[in-house]
């Protein structure tokens, strides 16, 4: 039995690897694409655009300029000398973002009076409005925090000291990172099962291989075996890139690590090979690929928390294998979980495979007979 899946697995690695196009798509594609997604996929901010209406121009007021020309998040294009330039700034998105200062502020503070200052934002990106907003939020509180503690001057009731655990410097692509690790996974993964049966009808040698002795089972695992084999190399290679190339903490302990990659490159061969057994043709096998893959991304918690999902799409996700996969990855990667703690997302994870090996194995004997 092993002999004939050996040989059936054999042939599958053949008829991936004689192709050099198929070999860049399967090896050099996830890596362009980890170093693309990984610089590009950030939620943190550099160089905003900012526009100072200074009206006070005394030593507070440029204390508080420099403060914000020298943190790094922000880049100063315009000093604007008249009100009216404002809206012009703002509306030719020459600024994201406009400083206002008045004409008393460093008087105000020097008689322990409220000195306020306006941000106006350009919310046509809302995410980008809050991350930028959020930054000078900061800026402005630590430049209160200096003015106090330099003029002695009595410390407000409650004082907000925030620490991050996890990812002390907020850095996003410690959280982003691991997110694209399984994403390519599962897009290797897919590809190769997916289109295997597919191919080979199309090729004509699905009927050949009908008539050797090796059973439905046999051919189900000499198909499997590759796209294993394969994501766990890819798998690898990514994670080793994203503790070496981009500095991303890795907590946790390998073994736990391989246990859920191990799971879930059995969910997502479960579903490839069911698309493949419905598959006649290339084109419809890649098209199953694409209808399964954007649906499990998006309902992965990847970019946006499953908690802010509606109820009965919260529920859909249960049946998604990124969803338990994405937790493993930046549960080991920063918090370093441990087995124990991520047991509810292993199981999920073996009954999803159990239940798609079993189907596709059933629908492969469907359509054999």
């Amino acid at each position: 039995m092993w002999q004939r899946i050996i040989a059936l697995a054999i042939k599958e690695f053949q008829a991936l690897l004689r192709d050099p196009k198929s070999r860049f798509v399967i090896a050099g594609s996830p890596l362009i694409q980890l170093l693309v997604f990984s610089f590009a996929a950030t939620f943190d901010l550099s160089n905003i655009p900012i526009a100072i209406y200074n009206q006070d121009g005394g030593q507070a007021a440029q204390a508080l300029v420099a403060r914000f020309e020298g943190s790094g998040h922000f880049k100063n294009v315009a000093n604007i000398r008249r009100e009216s330039d404002i809206a012009r700034v703002i509306d030719a998105q020459k600024a994201l973002m406009v400083l206002t200062i008045g004409p008393r502020f460093e008087a105000d503070l020097r008689t322990n009076q409220p000195a306020t200052v306006q941000l106006i934002i350009d919310g046509r990106n809302s995410n980008t409005a809050a991350i930028a907003l959020s930054y000078a939020n900061t800026l402005i509180a630590d430049f209160n925090t200096h003015w106090q503690t330099s003029h002695q001057l009595r410390a407000p009731p409650s004082v907000i000291k925030t620490r991050a655990w996890f990812n002390p410097n907020l850095e996003s692509r410690w959280f982003i990172v691991p997110g694209i690790v399984a994403i390519l996974m599962l897009v290797v993964v897919m590809v190769v099962t997916a289109l295997s049966v597919a191919r080979e009808r199309e090729q004509g040698t699905f009927d050949q291989l009908l008539v050797t002795p090796l059973r439905p089972v046999e051919i189900l695992i000499g198909k499997a075996i590759p796209g294993f084999a394969i994501g766990l190399l890819e798998g690898s290679i990514i994670i080793f890139l994203a503790v070496n190339a981009f500095a991303v903490p890795f907590e946790g302990h390998l073994l736990t690590l391989y246990i859920g990659m191990g799971l879930f490159l059995l969910s997502a061969i479960g579903i490839g090979l069911m698309i493949s057994a419905l598959a006649t043709t290339l084109q419809q096998a890649v098209l199953g690929v694409f209808l399964f893959l954007v649906p499990a991304i998006i309902l992965s918690g990847f970019a946006t928390p499953i908690a802010n999902m509606p109820p009965f799409v919260q529920d859909l996700t249960l049946i998604n294998p990124m969803r338990y996969f994405m937790i493993i990855l930046r549960g080991i990667f920063l918090e370093g979980s441990s087995f124990q703690s991520l047991q509810n997302q292993f199981w999920p994870l073996a009954l999803i495979g159990l239940v798609t090996l079993a189907t596709a194995r059933w629908l492969f004997r469907h359509r054999m007979n």
